[in-house]
């Protein structure tokens, strides 16, 4: 409750994580704040083109919402959703973006 009511009050909606192993909490948090992107278990997705980057509340590009998809979605809010639930983690959590380039030795 406590995450949610922090993460409403900003003036900005642009982006949050949350990071726990508790399945019930992360659908509620996602489900319930208000703000353009948000990451489960891991950082907050990183914009690409078919992301709305602009966000929600006073986070936006240029003085309208329209932007991507929220050209189309103009009477709607667009959330992104990014998760991973691994299993059978014994240390501390690693989060490796992946580039898209491999490299050989």
């Amino acid at each position: 409750e406590e995450a949610v009511d922090i993460v409403d009050s900003h003036e900005y909606g642009n982006g949050t994580a949350i990071f726990t192993r508790d399945g019930d909490t992360a659908k509620d948090f996602k489900s319930r704040v208000k703000i353009g992107m948000v990451g489960v278990n891991v950082p907050i997705p990183v914009p690409v083109a078919y992301h709305s980057f602009g966000g929600w509340k006073r986070s936006l590009f240029g003085d309208h919402h329209i932007h991507g998809m929220e050209g189309v979605r103009f009477n709607t809010h667009l959330k992104t959703i990014t998760e991973r639930w691994p299993s059978g983690i014994k240390e501390g959590a690693v989060f490796n973006f992946h580039s898209g380039s491999e490299t050989q030795d």
